[in-house]
């Protein structure tokens, strides 16, 4: 000990003399203690032209599902059991229906939580792709081109027929194969944009499941990276063990064909421009077998963390779901909304939308 302060007084002497040789001023510097730097200020995460956040992840809701309750106050409703306003609000329109309706736009323009809103429109419903693509249903489209300029010039999100698998028939005659969808997006897009509308941002919506992503025609349905601007998928796990699509939020993003490549990365390497939109996203079991979905809720945050390409998740909550078997509620045990608060909680969701 005695050595090691001695040794210690030597260098302390050896380092003024040092100093003092050089001059004052480096001797000022070496007595001085450095005040310590401040603190960088924490980015502020903000979307840019086409709502894509610089940090952080758009946090969304499609809420109330086939429950036939006004989209609006459910929606209210859930950010209160949540925790969190939802500034991405879905909802889901068809045909000739007329939108965006006042309450929709009264939710983006609610000065305490402005939202933006996500608008799934199944532009060919009581028709076919083919015909849509063929400009048969033009006035259909002009229609809610005309609607969206004269009532709402904030940007928003325009998903055309989500989940266009589940639709594809093979048959050339059915005006529905995959590539009939493909040329059916591109002529809605083509056309708004020649109706002057300029603030819709276009997403293709896919389930991501293995088995469509085996088919031959899957590859046949991405519109092109000209007419995208987001790429979405619509994806659930299972909170019960050894039950269909059993998982967390890994498992809903990295479905594949055998031998293929998981959406997630199929998606990045193929659309590497293209930011990801989880959709639709939910954690389910079947009515009556209620299991926590605390595991599925955990897993949210570092996989996102692992994936700088998603930029957005949408959580769809319904008590029963078409089939009327699973429940995706975030609240069906009260660990599993103590989980889903506490993710909703995290400042990754911190995101200011621009919607002019």
């Amino acid at each position: 000990m005695l050595r090691k302060s001695v040794y210690s007084l030597a260098a302390l002497v050896a380092g003024f003399g040092a100093a003092f040789a050089a001059g004052p001023a480096t001797a000022h510097a070496a007595t001085t203690p450095t005040t310590p730097a401040a603190k960088p200020a924490a980015q502020k995460c903000v979307t840019d032209a086409k709502l894509v956040p610089n940090c952080g992840v758009l946090w969304g809701a499609a809420a109330g599902g086939f429950t036939g309750k006004p989209r609006d106050e459910e929606h209210k409703a859930w950010e209160k059991l949540s925790g969190r306003t939802a500034t991405i609000f879905h909802t889901y329109h068809k045909g000739d229906e007329k939108f965006p309706t006042a309450a929709e736009i009264a939710m983006v323009r609610d000065p305490a939580k402005p939202r933006v809103l996500l608008l799934n429109w199944r532009v060919e419903y009581g028709s076919t792709w083919a015909n849509v693509a063929a400009g048969k249903l033009d006035a259909r489209i002009d229609a809610f081109a005309a609607r969206v300029k004269a009532t709402m010039p904030e940007k928003f999100f325009l998903v055309l027929n989500h989940e266009p698998e589940d639709d594809v028939r093979t048959d050339a005659a059915s005006g529905m194969t995959a590539k009939d969808f493909r040329s059916s997006y591109r002529h809605v897009i083509a056309r708004l944009k020649s109706k002057g509308l300029t603030n819709m941002i276009n997403v293709v919506a896919y389930m991501g499941n293995e088995k469509w992503m085996a088919q031959s025609w899957w590859k046949d349905l991405y519109p092109g990276d000209d007419v995208v601007d987001w790429i979405g998928l619509d994806s659930y796990v299972s909170s019960e063990q050894n039950y269909y699509h059993a998982g967390v939020f890994a498992d809903l993003l990295d479905r594949k064909a055998k031998g293929g490549v998981g959406f997630y990365d199929w998606a990045t390497k193929n659309h590497a421009s293209k930011p990801i939109m989880v959709a639709e996203w939910g954690a389910y079991h079947r009515i009556g077998k209620v299991v926590d979905k605390a595991k599925q809720f955990n897993s949210v945050l570092p996989e996102l963390a692992k994936r700088p390409k998603v930029k957005a998740i949408v959580y769809f909550d319904t008590k029963k779901d078409l089939f009327g078997d699973r429940d995706i509620s975030i609240d069906s045990a009260p660990s599993s909304l103590a989980a889903f608060r506490k993710l909703a909680a995290s400042p990754k969701f911190n995101v200011q939308i621009k919607l002019k």
